[in-house]
């Protein structure tokens, strides 16, 4: 027995839009690809602030070099009553300042890493990703006697790689929603307002005690003053994640050049 399937110019017509759609969603799939999986709810995402009602805000400091301005931050912060701050250390810088690091310790202040070598990772291999963390790591818990298990990256570099990375060996990968652009030199005045201007809660705070940032200790009083006077408490990073679920935003490939970072914050301070 023979059977015919008869089609109408209606139904052919539909069948053929159907056909190009799902291709089209296919190829868009696939060229996506790596974007779609680092948005993922699963994929690892770098935390620059936490959504909560409460005024709290963490004040950072990233240190890679120098030693002349970490003891005068130190010394603002304990004299205006801060018991909470973070630091991000490098650990080159560490090992040539231990007697500093443990000033930050003993003030009670909150360590995490900021890498290795200072250089910007997602240039690096998997491979070497991994050793410069896990050095890091090494090194710090030696000078500390604690495991850091927070990490800001050299210059705020990063890509998926880096995120993923840094999940596994159980870090979490920390960058901020307000930065004084205090290393830039752009004077107090406009460290403090960007700083007052831009706080909001559950804020991240990027600042430097490295000896590029020069008038990071003149601003900090008058910064600590103006939050407070707005309701402001000050926590550290990890107390600030542990009141709430991160914000965590998942990103494309990000790669930040230093050259670049230095154009767009130089038109930005203006």
């Amino acid at each position: 027995m023979n059977f015919f399937y008869v089609l109408n110019g209606r139904k052919i017509k539909r069948y053929f839009l159907l056909t190009i759609a799902l291709a089209f969603s296919i190829g868009v799939i696939y060229a996506e690809r790596d974007n779609i999986t680092v948005f993922s709810p699963q994929q690892p995402a770098a935390i620059y602030s936490v959504p909560t009602e409460k005024k709290v805000i963490a004040l950072t400091f990233d240190i890679s070099w120098g030693e002349k301005r970490t003891e005068p931050i130190i010394n603002v912060l304990k004299e205006k009553g801060v018991t909470q701050a973070t630091f991000f250390l490098s650990s080159t810088w560490s090992q040539s300042h231990p007697d500093i690091v443990k000033k930050i310790i003993d003030a009670g202040y909150e360590i995490g890493s900021h890498g290795h070598k200072h250089d910007n990772y997602s240039k690096l291999s998997d491979d070497e990703i991994r050793t410069q963390i896990q050095t890091a790591h090494s090194i710090l818990s030696d000078i500390t006697g604690k495991q850091p298990n927070l990490i800001r990256l050299p210059n705020g570099d990063f890509d998926k790689r880096v995120l993923r990375i840094a999940e596994e060996l159980n870090y979490k990968v920390i960058q901020w929603d307000t930065d004084s652009m205090d290393w830039m030199d752009i004077g107090t005045d406009k460290i403090i307002n960007r700083v007052v201007t831009r706080a909001h809660n559950g804020d991240i705070i990027l600042m430097h005690a490295s000896d590029s940032a020069k008038t990071t200790h003149e601003a900090l009083p008058v910064i600590i003053d103006e939050l407070r006077s707005k309701g402001y408490e000050f926590v550290s990073v990890s107390e600030l994640i542990s009141q709430t679920e991160t914000d965590g935003r998942a990103v494309k490939d990000k790669t930040t050049s230093t050259s670049l970072t230095g154009k767009l914050n130089a038109a930005e301070a203006e």
